[in-house]
């Protein structure tokens, strides 16, 4: 993280992170002479008092086509008949080269063709802008009620600044023009921007492998290792998909200069495939005991992805 003075305009830039399985959000309020300091969002509807947790669940959850909760408060309408919940959406933005599964077929199978990953349906009636719309506007109010509520004079300040606030959306290495696309036409509706031109001018996009590698050197000791010609690789595992990238250091100073050696490489290999594997598993291991109906294996795979998948 950058020490120096902050020299540019006064601002608040806000990053959203709208993964498959969760979803988080970060912000700053930059001004003339302060150092950056970049905070999560740790407060959100649904969550314990004393969670604090930075990620929320990806999720939506729906009656007779209407919103009745997102994140953390859409866990409780999971497996009820009379809801329905729209989870790992992101996989339906996924371009047609994302989505064919990177996997082998399973043992003995007679599967031909082109494998392409299953993806959960919507709920009845919902098209996917709808539920973007309703997660991107619900990510946007809890951000700035917690923007309010933890920054001295927060009302004031966001008011003030919110016409010309930073949004950047990070998305996966795979991504292009068409799904930035719909991403800004999402941000609009949810009343993030205010026109097409708004959102053009207030809104920038930024790769999870390249977000990845900033972390990871604001983060790590890079003085002692980071030098002009050293190679070095970055992961982002993800909910969906698995980005690697590899970089070389062109210069250290006066600018920090980054170039990557060769193509991102993005393969559907992520959490949402290594919770599916255990479902599958669990599945044929219980099948012949008491523990093997659909409601056991429901209530199991939940406990994996919130205590052994969620990282």
């Amino acid at each position: 993280m950058d020490s120096q003075p902050y020299k540019g305009d006064e601002k608040i830039i806000i990053a959203i992170d709208l993964g498959t399985t969760h979803s988080a959000v970060s912000f700053t309020h930059a001004y003339p002479g302060s150092v950056v300091d970049v905070r999560m969002v740790t407060k959100w509807p649904g969550q314990p008092e004393a969670a604090g947790d930075s990620k929320i669940p990806t999720l939506v959850a729906y009656k007779n086509r209407a919103v009745v909760a997102c994140g953390a408060e859409a866990r409780d309408y999971v497996g009820d008949e009379e809801y329905e919940v729209a989870k790992w959406f992101k996989l339906h933005l996924h371009p047609d080269s994302m989505k064919i599964s990177d996997a082998p077929p399973a043992y003995g199978s007679n599967e031909t063709g082109t494998p392409t990953i299953e993806i959960p349906p919507l709920p009845t009636g919902v098209n996917l802008t709808q539920v973007y719309v309703a997660f991107l506007q619900y990510m946007f109010t809890c951000t700035k009620t917690f923007f309010e509520t933890n920054t001295p004079n927060g009302v004031a300040i966001w008011n003030r600044l919110k016409g010309d606030m930073v949004i950047i959306l990070a998305t996966p290495n795979g991504w292009d023009t068409a799904q930035q696309g719909f991403m800004k036409r999402a941000a609009k509706q949810a009343g993030m921007v205010n026109s097409d031109e708004d959102a053009d001018l207030r809104i920038e996009f930024v790769t999870e492998g390249e977000a990845s590698v900033h972390y990871a050197l604001a983060r790590t000791h890079s003085q002692t290792w980071l030098r002009k010609g050293a190679m070095f690789a970055v992961t982002d595992a993800g909910g969906s998909t698995v980005d690697s990238t590899l970089y070389e250091c062109k210069e250290v100073s006066p600018k920090l200069v980054l170039e990557e050696v060769c193509a991102s490489e993005c393969v559907q290999a992520g959490g949402v495939f290594v919770d599916r594997a255990a479902q599958v598993m669990l599945k044929e291991k219980l099948k012949d005991s008491r523990f093997g109906d659909d409601a056991s294996i429901h209530d199991m795979v939940e406990i994996f992805e919130k205590k052994v998948g969620y990282l």
